[in-house]
């Protein structure tokens, strides 16, 4: 069988780790900051989306962040929340995701003073406007900041509790993981958990597998995001797989922000082949310049997989997902089915 874009582009797909204020159009970019005067280092869409995609510009996840100061100027008020989250849901539907969850940090978009809850309630109604006119389900994961107070991360864990239920489905440690340990934020996490609410954390992205121990035994993370130097802690890594703490695992941005040399040296397929639970995911569509289908693509065509390693790539994301159980082997059972319908593995 020859996996093809346009056959990967046909499977159904999950995308578990996609930052909002990543993953916007150039266009809509453009178009909110001439309705809404905000500053842009150029205002035509192809040079925008150059400069907004780092390819190899970048040394560093700190770096990488960078990009991010950009899209976040057109993200203040509700209308443009709405409007992007609508969009990105779209995008997604496009690609054959039939789920998504959809991360972000509500306090980077208090510049013009909105209000937390306003916030929330701009993307949840953009994703559900979404959800009524495509093909997909959606969840938000809202997300503390390393560099930030731990302060600020507990009123964004009890801003998760309120929204339990509504739309808001785990809660995340995001940003620069170096002299910013995860066990500053343990509180927040207390809080979610005691809640009965999900935890995912950035972790083993730019620092090593100590970050990922921390995110596992002191925040107790039910998904880690990246997880890509846990290669070098193998008993940690048998603990992982064992508790089936699922990995979301973004080749593209990993190769970008120098965290591996390049694709090849993924750990991916060594995680795959260990049965590990890892699903691909594509970090930040504008920023990192790709699709979920183009990160399916890639692993293929860099590590030589097969159907079967790619369906089951596919079926762990489903495994994956912040949804109730029932409705986790519902949607899970569909996406089987329908990999069946391609070949038997």
């Amino acid at each position: 069988m020859e996996l093809t874009r346009s056959f990967l582009h046909r499977l159904p797909k999950t995308d578990l780790h996609i930052h909002l204020d990543g993953s916007l159009r150039p266009e809509t970019v453009v178009d909110i900051a001439k309705k809404k005067n905000v500053p842009l280092p150029t205002y035509e869409v192809e040079e925008l989306r150059s400069y907004l995609t780092v390819d190899n510009k970048v040394d560093s996840l700190p770096k990488y962040l960078e990009k991010f100061d950009i899209t976040c100027s057109v993200m203040q008020d509700y209308e443009s929340l709405k409007r992007v989250a609508f969009e990105l849901a779209e995008d997604n539907a496009n690609e054959n995701v039939r789920y998504v969850e959809v991360r972000y940090s509500p306090i980077l978009h208090q510049k013009k003073g909105m209000q937390l809850e306003s916030i929330v309630d701009a993307v949840l109604e953009g994703l559900k406007e979404a959800e009524r006119h495509f093909n997909i389900r959606t969840g938000v994961i809202i997300c503390g900041i390393r560099s930030i107070d731990p302060d600020t991360s507990l009123r964004l864990a009890e801003l998760t509790v309120k929204y339990k239920r509504k739309g808001v489905v785990a809660f995340d440690l995001a940003g620069a993981e170096y002299n910013y340990p995860a066990k500053d934020h343990v509180r927040a996490f207390y809080l979610v958990r005691n809640n009965n609410i999900n935890a995912t954390l950035h972790a083993g992205e730019a620092f090593g597998p100590e970050s990922i121990h921390q995110a596992i035994h002191y925040c107790g993370a039910h998904r880690i995001g990246h997880g890509t130097r846990l290669i070098e802690d193998l008993d940690l890594l048998e603990y992982i797989r064992d508790h089936r703490i699922p990995l979301e695992v973004c080749l593209t941005s990993n190769v970008q922000t120098k965290t591996v040399e390049s694709l090849e040296k993924h750990p991916f397929r060594f995680y795959l082949e260990k049965n590990m639970r890892v699903c691909l995911c594509t970090d930040n569509t504008l920023v990192s310049g790709v699709t979920i289908t183009d990160e399916y693509l890639n692993a293929v065509n860099a590590f030589n997989l097969t159907y079967p390693q790619v369906a089951k790539t596919i079926l762990n994301g489903f495994k994956s997902v912040f949804l109730p159980f029932d409705e986790k082997v519902d949607i899970y059972t569909k996406a089987k089915a329908e990999l069946l319908t391609h070949v038997k593995f």
